[in-house]
């Protein structure tokens, strides 16, 4: 999701309580109506759960680097654009259209990356996925584990059938990423992403929710 769908200016609104309950049999993950307030996702390596406005400081010094921004839309300048963003996602998921996760490693109490899925199509069938963590979590493990996580939220908790993802041709890291975790190449969009004057070509990726749960040789077999 390498076009922030975010617009600056948004009007301001309230999040709602965040309401979780754990799910039966599934340690590493709670249930929740997720329009209400998204549950948190527990892994061995970070935490996912909902950014908070006292996240905008450490969303600001970690992902506003030319080394972390420049394969996406140009992300907030400051902590007040940051703050902007962040009510703005809590809006956005109020509204049943999406969802932002915030990535704080096992450890830690800041946050060092987002992950984003918005529908597509009504009724979330479909759905777009999109990343980014700080570069000093590049190869430390936690992608993988944090978009298993997602992944399987956006499978089993929003509904959603089609997974796709979206990531310049030129990002060898992060089509690598995507490579390892099992989506699937299904061709090139030629010069749909502008950035910095210039558009360049995207991969696009897709999972499927039932090839997923079949790939158990790389996650092992679907729990309940």
């Amino acid at each position: 999701m390498e076009k922030m769908p975010y617009q600056p200016g948004l009007a301001d609104i309230r999040m709602p309580q965040l309401m979780t309950v754990t799910a039966v049999g599934r340690p590493d993950i709670t249930i929740s109506d997720w329009r209400a307030g998204l549950p948190i996702l527990h892994g061995a390596t970070a935490t996912l759960r909902e950014l908070r406005l006292s996240d905008a400081p450490s969303l600001l010094a970690t992902l506003a680097t030319e080394e972390v921004a420049r394969f996406i839309s140009p992300p907030p300048t400051t902590v007040e654009g940051f703050e902007g963003f962040i009510t703005w996602t809590h809006g956005q998921r109020v509204a049943g259209n999406y969802v932002c996760f915030a990535v704080v490693p096992a450890g830690y109490d800041t946050v060092v990356g987002i992950f984003q899925v918005r529908q597509l199509e009504p009724g979330f069938a479909t759905a777009e996925w999109g990343f980014v963590i700080g570069s000093a979590f590049w190869g430390s493990g936690i992608f993988s584990e944090c978009a298993r996580l997602v992944i399987e939220f956006s499978f089993e908790t929003i509904g959603v059938h089609r997974l796709e993802a979206r990531s310049c041709a030129r990002n060898g890291r992060g089509n690598g990423a995507l490579r390892k975790i099992g989506a699937i190449q299904e061709g090139v969009l030629r010069r749909s992403f502008l950035r910095n004057g210039e558009y360049l070509d995207q991969v696009l990726w897709s999972i499927l929710r039932d090839e997923w749960y079949q790939a158990k040789a790389v996650w092992g077999p679907k729990r309940h």
